[in-house]
């Protein structure tokens, strides 16, 4: 059961939600351990189709915590300004939430990665595939299928 947005106010539609998670340079991916530790950490990624798309090292935190709990949150903050005559901040977010795993359908991690370089190098397309097509087998790509996404600005 997920609780109502208190700020009903701020909320964002799915179009602006789904544009903001699009251009965000970065997000924090928040997992648990298999003791329920939380764990956060920034991550380049891309959104392709429902589920956002981040790579990572083969081992490591991030998997080990995906293993033991596929649920993840995702949560990208876009423009902030302060506003210290009000205490407050102009600013605009979203959060997802959705289940994590590795993909292995080699055609879909090898388009994720191009998705990735397109975003964050789009000048260095070919040298991107050479990248790719190097250190594919030594690179992990996560799809986090997105299952509820919420947006919220106060603008």
């Amino acid at each position: 059961m997920t609780k109502p947005l208190r700020r009903e106010d701020r909320r964002l539609d799915d179009a602006a939600a789904m544009a903001l998670l699009k251009r965000g340079e970065y997000g924090i991916l928040s997992t648990s351990d298999k003791n329920n530790r939380p764990y956060g950490i920034p991550v380049n990624y891309v959104v392709m189709a429902a589920s956002i798309f981040f790579h990572c090292a083969s081992e490591g935190r991030k998997l080990e915590n995906i293993t033991a709990n596929r649920g993840v949150s995702f949560c990208v903050v876009g423009k902030t300004e302060l506003i210290p005559e009000k205490f407050s901040t102009r600013y605009e977010s979203v959060v997802v939430s959705g289940n994590a795993e590795a993909v292995d359908d080699r055609v879909l991690k090898k388009n994720a990665l191009r998705a990735l370089v397109a975003k964050y190098a789009p000048e260095h397309i070919v040298a991107g595939d050479a990248y790719i097509d190097k250190l594919m087998d030594r690179t992990t790509v996560v799809q986090v299928a997105i299952e509820r996404m919420v947006g919220k600005a106060r603008k």
